[in-house]
Order: C-alpha cells, then structure tokens, then sequence
C-alpha cells in the first residue's frame, strides 16, 4: 500500500528572473512573519507549476512534453485555496493554448494513473505556491506585500519524488 503522504509529481520550472522574483515574494512574506515557502530550505525547494501529481507514477519518458519548452507565462495577483482552518496563498499562472497543450502532454504521456484532483485535466489550476497555512487574517497584508503580475518562462520540467526524496530533471 502506497503511503497517504507519498506523491510524485511532474513540475515546470521557470526562468532565473521568474524565479527570483517568487523567492522574492517568499522573502518579503517571511520577513513580515509570515507563513512563506522561504522557511523550507531544502534544495528541491523551488518555484514551480506542478503538471501532473500522483501517489505513484513509474519513471516514464516526458521528451515529448520537454520539447514544447520554453513556453511564455504570466503569474498573476495572488489566490487563495483552502487548507483545513488556513489557506494557501499562491500566485495563478494563466492557462492559455501552449500551456494547456503542455499539460494535455504530459498526461498524454503518463500510464493510467489516479491524478490528484488539483492536477487532473479538466480541474487543473495552475499555480506558484508562495506559502502553505497561511491564517486567513493574515490574507490582505500577505496580498499587499507580493509583486506585480509578471511575464516570464516556463524553460525545464523535473520529476518530484516525495517517497524517495529525490529530484530528477526531465529531459
């Protein structure tokens, strides 16, 4: 039985200037004590649009998908999810034509699988993640301190392991 916990995702990495500017908006909510991505400091900890989660996916070959790349995108003002009593704060990526042809891709690619519901086709969302447990009172000022809307890229794909703790890029 595959733990609750275990998942394996396929991630877009985004451009050096895009990703600096979310570690950015992780050091300005971190500096104003705030929940932020910024306190996990593992180096697999990285800006990035999840594509495709599941609790098990088999190494699989995404070369397809990879060679769509790079692909222009836009972050977007800052969202909530919920998250039990707190929320999630993230940053939406506009979901245009290359994007979602990128995704209907990768799940193309991937075997039969269970997706997670927030990486499925048709109830996909893509996002940033700037901070997980955010208390919901802390959601104006946490909105006030991201930055702008911006265009960037999407330039690498990597594959997540969270039973194995690895990451592998995508090529």
């Amino acid at each position: 039985m595959t733990p609750r916990n275990q998942v394996v995702s396929i991630e877009l990495l985004l451009d050096a200037d895009t990703e600096r500017a979310v570690r950015d908006d992780w050091r300005r909510l971190s500096d104003a004590g705030l929940s932020s991505l910024a306190a996990h400091t593992s180096p697999s900890n990285r800006p990035h649009v999840t594509l495709l989660a599941r609790r098990e996916l088999p190494v699989t070959d995404f070369g397809a998908a990879v060679r769509q790349l790079p692909i222009g995108i836009r972050l977007g003002d800052p969202i909530t999810f919920d998250h039990g009593s707190r929320v999630v704060l993230a940053r939406p990526v506009r979901l245009d034509e290359p994007l979602t042809e990128l995704h209907r891709t990768v799940h193309a690619l991937a075997p039969p699988g269970e997706d997670l519901p927030h990486t499925a086709p048709g109830a996909w969302t893509p996002h940033v993640t700037l901070a997980r447990r955010l208390r919901r009172e802390a959601v104006d000022h946490a909105r006030e301190l991201v930055g702008l809307p911006r265009d960037g890229h999407a330039t690498h794909m990597r594959r997540w392991d969270s039973a194995l703790a690895t990451v592998t890029m995508v090529s």
